[in-house]
């Protein structure tokens, strides 16, 4: 459960500022790619200055409650129940205002063949399993079940885990929590944590092949990286679309595998429970656990709001001037900005939650009260009903999403391109791979048997073996003898071309320099060395005033 209290806060003030002053903020990098577009567009057509530092939500709360700036955004509030941080609320007056929603994404970097692989899907169970340790090689068999697709490779898993205080952990470390607690216990008894409810630290244990990066960036790019193959981590799914990369489709209690589309999104937030009660201390908190478990089978499980912290008194230099820019600006995301979620990897706010935060809004010391309603909000959820136009609109999964024998070739996320079907699939189909290949086959069957999955063939039948990273990689192999490529006579000409061109750039420069040497008349060979004749001392007349004992007397026209 993610519990989003708010302090009490005064009545909305009644002095409104007179000039756009700048404002200041820092926090979630989750939700950063929206809200850096929003600065960038009120910037280009009103002029306001908004800057925001993306920092992570946990340096937001942090810096917000020092003063340090106007507004923080994070996905999680100050003291959260069940949290293993106190990370106490500031005495500085604030509330909390939903901002936009979204899906925190499973990005990968797995090869299969030398191409890459688009349309891994993954159990909730396996996903615990592989940011816990519990599940270390990609032909898992437990993997291998929800991807009958796929040979996967005996390639070692990287999690590549947060290594700043981040609102993206809090959100996944909650999920874990919630729906595999001894999972999650396990691993962080493990990682020597005597506490380990929703974190914003991610532990790791000392000698497994976690990687820690800081921000939502710099993980992303890591599992990006080249040389990153077996890599994935868990990020929200705007920059998995940024980064050109897959993500990984994910169970739903439905039995169905989803990505977190902005349609699925806004499916799965239908059944958050929103405590709407303006006069409750926890005023707009969120419990996500009915949806972890929506049995709606669009539903993406592992979708949440992200929250700003905005302040509600004139204090530690908040200004009405600076009141007014914030509050105009954050109307405009409410509204208007909320066209962009989808496009930039979000799923924009129901009409609920944004008529919620406007009503937050009125509680900015120095804001104009004016066009802080839904009547002109153009959100693309709005419908004349009341109800969320995305979510009512959202297609149905394809039937090669359920669970089962089939899968869906189609790609993911930033990667859309399709993964061709691996020529047979499991263990046992590995093995019958090795039946029907003497040559190849030993390798391609033994990889098989002890993965859990086939060995990759290519359209020869031949095995292809992965050595991109280490040998470490490799379950089994035997030697294979490939056949001999003859030159074609093209190419045999061309390079018997190319070494003549060579010997006579070698041999023509003495040549022309001898012959012009011949014609300049210079000995063509060693000869006699001649005496050298001496020179005859020129004679020097010198004045008289010279000549005299060496000196130089001074003549009457040297004075």
């Amino acid at each position: 459960m993610l519990a989003i209290p708010v302090v009490s806060a005064p009545a909305p003030a009644q002095a409104v500022g007179s000039t756009y002053y700048p404002v200041s903020g820092a926090g979630s990098t989750w939700s950063a790619n929206a809200l850096q577009q929003w600065i960038r567009n009120v910037f280009d057509n009103y002029r306001w200055k908004v800057t925001f530092d993306d920092s992570g939500s946990s340096a937001g709360r942090q810096l917000f409650g020092q003063g340090t700036v106007d507004f923080a955004v994070s996905e999680i509030p100050y003291a959260l129940s069940g949290s293993d941080s106190t990370d106490p609320r500031p005495s500085r007056q604030f509330a909390y205002m939903p901002i936009v929603a979204g899906g925190t994404s499973f990005m990968y970097n797995l090869v299969i063949g030398g191409k890459r692989v688009t349309n891994l899907r993954l159990s909730g169970d396996s996903v615990a399993k592989i940011f816990t340790g519990v599940i270390t090689k990609w032909n898992d068999p437990a993997i291998a079940a929800d991807n009958p697709k796929l040979a996967l490779p005996g390639t070692p898993i990287v999690p590549v885990v947060r290594s700043d205080g981040s609102g993206t952990t809090a959100q996944f470390t909650s999920w874990m929590r919630s729906q595999y607690p001894s999972i999650w216990s396990a691993y962080c008894a493990k990682a020597g944590r005597s506490n380990c409810g929703i974190t914003s630290n991610y532990p790791t244990v000392a000698g497994s092949s976690f990687v820690a990066q800081s921000g939502s960036n710099g993980v992303a790019g890591y599992t990006a990286q080249t040389q990153s193959a077996g890599a994935i981590t868990y990020v929200e799914y705007s920059y998995a679309l940024n980064s050109g990369f897959p993500v990984a489709k994910i169970l739903n209690s439905a039995g169905y595998y989803t990505e977190p589309t902005a349609s699925n999104v806004a499916v799965a937030l239908l059944s958050a429970v929103i405590n709407e009660d303006p006069t409750s201390p926890d005023y707009l908190t969120s419990q996500l656990k009915a949806v972890y478990t929506s049995a709606d089978p669009r539903t993406y499980p592992l979708s949440s709001y992200s929250y700003m912290i905005i302040p509600t008194a004139l204090q530690n230099g908040f200004t009405e001037d600076k009141g007014l820019t914030l509050a105009d600006f954050a109307s405009y995301f409410l509204c208007e900005g909320q066209q962009q979620a989808e496009v930039l990897g979000y799923s924009p706010l129901p009409i609920n939650l944004a008529q919620a935060g406007l009503k937050q809004v009125l509680k900015i010391p120095g804001g104009n009260p004016k066009n802080k309603d839904t009547s002109g909000c153009n959100n693309p959820t709005f419908s004349a009903d009341g109800t969320n136009k995305l979510a009512a609109t959202a297609p149905q999964p394809q039937a090669c999403d359920k669970k089962g024998a089939d899968q869906c070739l189609t790609g993911t996320g930033g990667s859309k391109g399709s993964t061709a079907a691996s020529a047979g699939t499991g263990g046992a189909s590995g093995g019958k791979a090795g039946a029907a290949a003497p040559t190849a086959g030993g390798a391609a069957g033994a990889a098989g048997a002890s993965g859990g999955g086939a060995a990759t063939v290519d359209k020869n039948g031949s095995a292809v073996i992965d050595l991109t990273s280490s040998a470490s990689r490799i379950v089994a192999g035997s030697p294979v003898e490939l056949p001999g490529q003859a030159l074609g006579m093209p190419a045999i000409l061309l390079m018997s071309g190319a070494g003549l061109l060579l010997l006579l750039l070698m041999l023509l420069p003495p040549l022309i320099g001898r012959r012009r040497a011949a014609m300049a008349g210079a000995p063509r060979g060693p000869t006699k060395a001649s005496r050298p004749r001496k020179q005859a001392k020129p004679i020097v007349h010198l004045p008289a005033r010279f000549t005299s004992r060496g000196r130089a007397d001074a003549s009457p026209s040297d004075s």
